[in-house]
């Protein structure tokens, strides 16, 4: 991989596995939603609320946990105050997007650390939306602030299950172990039953690289481990769908008010992709507004917001 702004994994962004799960947190909630890659949308944001909202009237106490990258498009001062404000009012953990707001550092560029298979253009662009974010953010010090308080990830325990909630992988914050693209590969399974050995974690719940996965397999000592990535809460995830999506952790005999698009069991807990079918059009507008035909965020981004991508519900389970 090239060492450049965009491709690089800066120092500062690894961690070892080993402490990640050392002392998980019990979860004071019924159901956990994990919310990845919300980019800046608030009709998704104003959607996932609506859920949880659903949920509680159904008898069930819902946390929100928001792993990193809500924002992204969100290049309109008023929205991204108002946003980070509602965000923060919830548990979160830093993407790399967040990471270069609060300690912005050219080296990194957009911190993405982009594989090779991705294209240069596609880095190049985004490194410049980093930058145009950056001089937004830097007009409210106090959300910077808060910003860099956030840890980079968090662990739950729920059910006897322990939870590690991460943006990238194990071992960074913008880490692509945990994309579709490498859980496909069948090499690649021995690195990430080594990660649940050294962690001691039963399932990660991950984002950072843009498409949904579930990951499930037996492990040494005969239990089940799982991994969950909810691609992108706040654009579509699959073939001319433009819902985003988020994962739901709650015990199996919890119902969803929302029809899961995936799910799997691991133990007594219910791990589930939900639709977040928040108003297109609205958002359509907005971000045409922020990020005008020729800008950067909409030579990279309108296909997939208008089409989705080209995965199909059925190609989740690897």
């Amino acid at each position: 991989m090239t060492e450049a702004p965009g491709r690089s994994c800066p120092i500062h962004y690894r961690y070892r596995p080993e402490p990640l799960c050392a002392d998980p947190q019990p979860v004071d909630a019924d159901v956990l939603y994990v919310i990845g890659g919300l980019y800046g949308n608030p009709e998704a944001l104003d959607t996932l609320e609506r859920m949880a909202a659903e949920e509680q009237a159904a008898g069930y106490r819902v946390r929100l946990v928001f792993n990193g990258d809500f924002n992204w498009f969100n290049a309109d001062p008023e929205t991204f105050a108002r946003l980070n404000e509602r965000v923060l009012n919830h548990d979160v953990i830093l993407g790399n997007v967040e990471y270069e707001l609060a300690h912005p550092s050219p080296e990194a560029g957009c911190g993405c650390a982009y594989p090779d298979f991705v294209d240069q253009d596609v880095v190049e662009r985004s490194n410049r939306i980093m930058a145009r974010l950056q001089s937004v953010a830097a007009r409210f010090p106090d959300l910077q602030a808060r910003l860099a308080a956030a840890p980079r990830w968090r662990c739950y325990e729920m059910a006897g299950q322990s939870l590690l909630i991460l943006h990238g992988d194990p071992e960074s914050l913008a880490g692509w172990g945990l994309a579709h693209e490498n859980l496909a590969r069948p090499d690649h399974g021995a690195r990430v039953a080594d990660w649940f050995r050294l962690t001691g974690a039963d399932v990660f719940a991950g984002t950072h690289t843009c498409l949904p996965a579930l990951w499930q397999r037996s492990v040494e000592d005969g239990g089940t481990r799982t991994v969950i990535n909810n691609g992108a809460a706040g654009m579509g995830n699959f073939q001319q769908d433009t819902r985003g999506l988020i994962t739901r952790i709650a015990p199996a005999n919890l119902a969803p008010c929302t029809q899961p698009v995936a799910q799997v069991i691991q133990g007594p807990l219910a791990l589930s992709l939900l639709p977040v079918a928040f108003p297109f059009d609205p958002w359509m507008n907005r971000f045409s507004t922020w990020w005008p035909e020729g800008t950067d965020a909409n030579l990279s981004y309108r296909r997939r917001i208008l089409e989705g991508t080209a995965l199909r519900p059925e190609q989740i389970n690897l």
